[in-house]
């Protein structure tokens, strides 16, 4: 979501991702990393000299708490996280087809971003 002063916001998105370059069945091991098109895209804007904010709710854990941080060191505004003590944060498992094409498996159940309402909304931050 656009801010009106030239920054972003993005909302939801926030995954710890499993990485294997490999297909699942062939998959020794996974590489943990942050993931999430919306938070990728928030750490691009301040990368590129930007304001962006991250809006949306996590797990109230390690991997939670992890997310929240690497967004903090990469400039990203934390003020619209949330953290949920009942949900976890999402997990991906990435693998490599056959063909070459990326395979995505989510576990959800359900994650905290699903859980996200309205109410928990910080619009001071969205409007800024």
């Amino acid at each position: 979501m656009a801010m009106n002063n030239g920054s972003s916001a993005s909302s939801k998105g926030l995954i710890v991702s499993f990485v294997s370059g490999v297909s699942l069945a062939e998959a020794p091991g996974f590489l943990k990393a942050p993931g999430g098109a919306p938070a990728n895209v928030a750490i691009a804007v301040t990368r590129l000299g930007g304001r962006a904010a991250f809006v949306g709710k996590l797990g109230d854990y390690e991997f939670g708490h992890m997310l929240a941080g690497i967004l903090k060191e990469n400039g990203v505004s934390g003020d619209g996280i949330n953290f949920d003590k009942g949900a976890r944060t999402a997990l991906a498992f990435v693998t490599l087809r056959a063909d070459g094409e990326r395979e995505f498996m989510f576990y959800r159940n359900p994650s905290a971003d699903m859980l996200l309402t309205p109410e928990e909304l910080n619009l001071e931050l969205i409007r800024s």
